[in-house]
């Protein structure tokens, strides 16, 4: 009794890194796009809230994210557009470029987790009104909208991370876009010579009516 091998198609085994490598770039577009409208959403949100007191009585504060720390909003657009880069380089700088897109969502988790529990900028709102610059905020309380923007830092490293992994087989920009690519010219077609507009139009063209 004979066995018989399969042997797989040449064709098969050249699909499979093609389908990988959309199936981590559709991912990897959605984690960059939605991790960064995350974190910027998040930092516009209220972060912390309090109570300062003061001559006239005790009076809330609050604080939002871009009050709190700025780098996360500065990073999730420093990320996006590291993502919309990463299609115009190929070879080591498309590489260096994912490597920012990653280092982008680690410094937005590592900055939103380090602001989580501060309350420095309700210190300063307090100070600011009571004029006493030794003032600090009682009563103090925290959001989970930090948190928020440190899962939007994480989806941001993830599709920075897809990007040092697969992106070699992510497609680039098309070649007529490139610098230095010289698009083909056409061959002028001779004007007719009963047609005097023809004539016209291929002299304002720069080219030779008679064809030659």
């Amino acid at each position: 009794m004979e066995y018989v091998t399969a042997v797989p198609h040449p064709s098969s085994e050249a699909a499979a890194p093609a389908r990988s490598g959309r199936r981590s770039l559709a991912v990897a577009l959605l984690c960059g796009a939605l991790g960064a409208a995350v974190a910027l959403l998040a930092s516009r949100q209220r972060w912390a809230e309090g109570t300062a007191t003061v001559a006239g009585g005790a009076f809330p504060l609050t604080a939002k994210g871009s009050d709190v720390t700025g780098v996360p909003a500065a990073l999730a657009i420093v990320g996006l557009a590291a993502l919309v880069a990463v299609f115009a380089v190929r070879g080591t700088g498309r590489f260096l470029v994912s490597g920012l897109l990653a280092l982008s969502g680690a410094g937005i988790v590592t900055a939103a987790l380090a602001a989580a529990s501060d309350g420095s900028a309700l210190d300063d709102e307090a100070a600011k009104a009571s004029g006493d610059t030794s003032a600090t905020v009682a009563a103090l309380t925290h959001t989970g909208w930090p948190y928020v923007a440190a899962a939007g830092g994480l989806l941001i490293l993830l599709a920075g991370l897809l990007a040092l992994r697969y992106g070699s087989r992510w497609p680039a920009m098309s070649g007529r876009y490139e610098r230095g690519t010289a698009r083909p010219r056409r061959t002028a077609r001779p004007a007719d010579p009963e047609r005097p507009e023809e004539i016209w139009k291929a002299l304002d063209r720069g080219e030779d009516p008679t064809g030659a």
